[in-house]
């Protein structure tokens, strides 16, 4: 059959149109599979702590590129908790500080190009090639660079999509939420993926802040909070397994030069709050969640 001139044209027409379609579809389904990855990220540091970021304070940023810190002076953050915005699998563990100035560099493939990275830390705790969960420890903050590049201790948080630095960085997530460029303050809600209901704060009540953690394994975690307004130390233990059945936990706050005081026993959530008056006073803390156990020393001497 011969077809005319105009049947021709409406075919390819038609050929295109499905094409289009097809393609259109296929970008659809990537970007929504995308969204759904990137609204999954949460704050790259423990359930309950507060840090500001900034995304202006750097000439060395070139997009949206965070630079974290929650202390007040310039290495208040040294040795602080790093842990993992959402689970993948750790594509690099090195130190790259000749290479591009981001000395020691954790850097996470979450799939579908989605990758995070982690810089300047004082120690990596991750390897190539491992598999990590949301809010599993993968280092700790720090100052480490280009030999000869002195800054203080923070964390350069960075979130790419596929190929071609800087245009593949992307603007920052947190549960759910897009990072109020170019400053912001945040309450982590990176819980360790477990999903428990509750926070520090919520269990120690109203004007409680974290000022430290501990990570007991896969487990929980132990948070040291402190009230600014009583004087007050708080101190709970958040489980991150076996949540809603009832298990051994623990939570213990000791002033120095007073008495231990202890809440244990099974519970589905957490233990605590424990709660000691202590301004300008040294505290013991700790907590277990079944065996796995954090004692920290005298500590804390001014809050």
């Amino acid at each position: 059959m011969r077809f005319s001139g105009a049947m021709v044209a409406g075919i390819a027409l038609f050929v295109s149109l499905g094409t289009v379609s097809a393609a259109s579809a296929d970008r659809e389904a990537g970007s929504e599979q995308a969204r759904i990855l990137a609204t999954n990220f949460q704050l790259p540091f423990p359930c309950g702590q507060s840090w500001t970021g900034n995304s202006d304070q750097s000439s060395a940023h070139r997009s949206y590129e965070i630079d974290f810190n929650r202390g007040g002076s310039a290495n208040a953050d040294l040795g602080d908790t790093v842990v993992a915005a959402a689970a993948g699998t750790v594509s690099i563990s090195a130190h790259q500080g000749s290479t591009n100035g981001f000395g020691n560099l954790v850097k996470i493939d979450h799939g579908s190009g989605w990758t995070t990275y982690y810089a300047h830390l004082d120690a990596r705790s991750v390897s190539v090639g491992q598999s990590v969960s949301q809010g599993q420890q993968i280092g700790t903050v720090g100052r480490t660079s280009r030999p000869g590049n002195n800054i203080s201790a923070h964390l350069h948080y960075e979130v790419r999509q596929g190929s071609g630095y800087p245009g593949n960085i992307r603007q920052a997530v947190f549960n759910g939420t897009t990072f109020g460029y170019p400053n912001q303050t945040l309450t982590s809600r990176n819980c360790g993926g477990a999903s428990n209901p509750y926070t520090p704060a919520e269990v120690c009540g109203s004007g409680y802040s974290v000022i430290d953690s501990a990570a007991l394994g896969s487990a929980g975690t132990v948070y040291l909070l402190y009230n600014t307004a009583n004087g007050r130390n708080c101190v709970v233990t958040m489980k991150q397994t076996s949540l809603g059945q009832a298990t051994a936990t623990s939570a213990y706050l000791e002033v120095q030069g007073g008495t231990r005081q202890t809440d244990a026993g099974d519970y589905s959530y957490y233990a605590g709050p424990v709660t000691a008056a202590a301004p300008g006073t040294c505290v013991k803390w700790g907590g277990k969640v079944g065996a796995a156990a954090y004692d920290s020393p005298f500590e804390h001497c001014g809050s």
